[in-house]
């Protein structure tokens, strides 16, 4: 009987550290990102530009750094925005990992979106998360 105890216990403790691990690093509720630009509707003539990313009431850092109220912005390009689990990395997902708040990037002719992802230490959206309003744009 103490043994099945003893496993119940040690079964729930690990469950606690694993939720734990998983929980969202938390972010202030004033916390805002944005796009400064390009702006909405913009026309990018040859489809390369710079994307200027900002942040309010938090502060931007290399990823791995685990401080409260830092992440790194994540680029979120011709896709939804998901707010939960890892920001995976691909060519609709942009990491800027190294802290930085712009980007030289090229993008083919049409209609495309950009939405900001702050993310942190881990790539995983902060709690609540801070992402900024989708911006459209044309490359004709």
């Amino acid at each position: 009987m103490s043994r099945e105890i003893t496993l119940a216990a040690l079964t729930m403790a690990a469950l606690t550290i694993a939720s734990a691990a998983a929980a969202a690093t938390p972010s202030p509720p004033n916390a805002e990102a944005y796009i400064v630009w390009p702006p909405d509707g913009a026309t990018i003539v040859g489809g390369k530009f710079w994307v200027r990313m900002g942040l309010r009431n938090m502060g931007v850092a290399p990823k791995g750094v685990d401080m409260p109220n830092v992440g790194h912005h994540h680029l979120l390009i011709d896709t939804e925005l998901v707010t939960e689990g890892e920001i995976p990395s691909d060519r609709n997902h942009l990491h800027f990992g190294a802290g930085e708040t712009e980007a030289r990037i090229e993008l083919p002719p049409g209609k495309h979106t950009l939405q900001m992802l702050l993310g942190d230490h881990r790539h995983v959206p902060h709690d609540p998360p801070v992402y900024s309003k989708k911006v459209t744009i044309i490359v004709p």
